[in-house]
């Protein structure tokens, strides 16, 4: 440690988590964006000059910056303007609608009124919203709600007209417009979802930066200093790469991002992205474009996943399948040879298995590819479909944190034998499948803490175990959340670890992870420091 220059950034006294298997440190080092050393305290010191910022953490618990390995940063800066229709907020549908028409007040009539997160099986009576209720409660204003896993709306017969929806008009690909005893329900589903979105006011391009940036200092908060873009292009097309890319240059982008280029046929941006030379790994640090995804199904809880067998009490709805085999094939064959690595999203057992199919292809056809394709959510898969996984080198990219908000409704939709062994983390932590996580905001909140809590106790909410075998240890848990999360981006070299070299992005907690009780840490834990680039970027209070 003689050979320590003078550090921009110390940290002592502490309990620093580096990595998975490496021992834990008191103090670390950092010069410039990247960590020095790391060790006792005693052989830190010798890096302090005159020059270097101290932090006592005072026995404090740190460790690299989280990785949300999927979430939807510009709509979760979007979601402020939004009614919060989610259960904390809005437990029954009643207050859902009390809620949306204190919004109509402050509203003009005619204007739209929105909201997301509501989630039916919540509810006492587990039934949707219905167009009727909210014509109802809100006469003057088109109306669209958003259920949390973002794969349905309900819309009021004013959001219909708008939209040119009627009794009459036919399913969109890939979407389910409701009816029932010859009217609309208002429910809207997958793809039929945009014919309501397509005629909501679009966001400028101003409103798409200040988004970026609300939704990164909220993750801060949480200790999280690199994320996912689940979607870009998702709410207006490239004018989201045009916004990115504004952001870093006005220094007004606050986490790092790799962003996932939409690329679904009819709302593709991945064509205009290749010709401008944006291709899976360009970019820097802060902003580099990651794969394109395809959505091949909807949500479990939305009974929208394209499952093998059918849902409970439903006998002939396995979901939604939104792409033909062949036309999937062809988009994965197509953006693959583009040179982009395929993130695309995948719920149902049928959903997993055709693109586990369209995978294969490609490792096929290029055994030595380095390609690192991810399947986004991957909840319902079994042991011969996680061999193939495994043998195709297809990454699951899976959000622990629908074990807490979701678990129950898994149960109800899908009955216990599916609904318990949803998302089985700790099953593809065994076959050393580098599982990642993170909370695919605005879906769930990004706080980590439910996901982590999920992870080390497999508890949902309501307290229900969803397959103890899935629990990991608390060490393999902020492996997911870090050093797992960067492979899937490729990234694993340059953060995930607290090691020589690395960037030097670090998480303080108040709670200890590794060691403290599982209701303590989702109860109890707050992020108390946030450095991002060895620049300190949070302080709690």
């Amino acid at each position: 440690m003689n050979s320590l220059k003078q550090a921009d950034l110390v940290l002592l006294g502490g309990k620093i988590w580096t990595g998975f298997g490496n021992p834990i440190a008191e103090a670390i080092s950092i010069l410039g964006n990247k960590v020095q050393a790391s060790g006792s305290d005693s052989d830190i010191k010798a890096s302090i000059g005159a020059g270097t910022k101290v932090i006592d953490l005072a026995g404090r618990f740190a460790m690299p910056g989280l990785n949300d390995a999927h979430l939807h940063l510009i709509s979760t800066g979007l979601l402020r303007g939004k009614v919060d229709a989610t259960p904390d907020a809005t437990p029954t549908r009643n207050a859902l609608l009390a809620a949306l028409q204190a919004r109509a007040v402050k509203t003009p009539k005619g204007e739209w009124v929105t909201a997301r997160g509501f989630d039916q099986t919540r509810y006492p009576d587990g039934r949707m919203p219905t167009a009727q209720e909210l014509d109802a409660a809100l006469p003057d204003h088109p109306v669209s709600v958003t259920r949390a896993c973002g794969h349905v709306t309900i819309a009021n017969s004013r959001a219909l007209a708008l939209a040119g929806i009627d009794v009459d008009t036919p399913d969109p690909d890939g979407g389910l417009i409701g009816r029932e005893a010859g009217e609309l329900t208002g429910m809207l589903a997958e793809n039929a979802q945009n014919l309501v979105y397509d005629v909501q006011p679009t966001p400028s391009l101003a409103g798409i930066i200040d988004a970026i940036e609300a939704g990164g200092r909220h993750l801060l908060q949480f200790g999280i200093t690199s994320c996912m873009d689940a979607a870009v292009g998702q709410v207006d097309g490239m004018t989201e790469i045009e916004a990115y890319q504004q952001a870093e240059r006005e220094s007004r982008l606050p986490v790092r991002v790799w962003a996932t280029l939409l690329g679904d046929p009819g709302s593709s941006i991945v064509e205009p992205c290749h010709a401008a030379g944006l291709v899976t790994g360009c970019g820097s640090d802060m902003f580099r474009i990651g794969g394109v995804k395809v959505f091949t199904d909807g949500s479990a809880g939305g009974r929208t996943a394209w499952m093998r067998q059918p849902y409970i009490g439903q006998p002939d709805n396995f979901g939604i399948q939104m792409l033909p085999d062949a036309q999937l094939f062809e988009l994965v064959d197509q953006y693959t040879a583009m040179g982009y690595t395929m993130v695309c999203h995948g719920i149902g057992d049928a959903a997993i298995d055709q693109l586990v199919r369209a995978y294969e292809r490609v490792r096929a056809a290029n055994p030595g590819h380095k390609h690192r394709h991810r399947i986004e959510h991957c909840g319902y898969v079994d042991a011969a479909i996680n061999q193939r996984m495994l043998q195709a080198g297809i990454l699951p990219a899976p959000q622990q944190a629908f074990i807490y908000d979701f678990g129950d409704a898994y149960i109800s939709v899908l009955g216990a034998e599916r609904g318990l062994t949803s998302y089985p983390i700790a099953t593809w932590d065994r076959l050393g499948m580098k599982p990642s996580t993170g909370s695919d905001s605005p879906v769930c909140s990004p706080n980590p803490f439910p996901d982590l809590y999920a992870m080390l106790t497999r508890k949902t909410h309501k307290g229900t175990v969803m397959d103890a075998s899935e629990i990991l240890t608390p060490e393999q848990a902020l492996r997911a959340y870090t050093e797992h999360g960067a492979y899937s981006q490729g990234a694993e070299k340059v953060k995930g670890r607290l090691e020589p070299g690395m960037l030097a992005d670090i998480a303080v907690f108040s709670n200890d992870l590794l060691t403290a009780d599982p209701e303590k840490i989702l109860n109890e834990t707050q992020c108390e420091i946030t450095v991002l680039d060895g620049r300190v970027v949070h302080e709690r209070g």
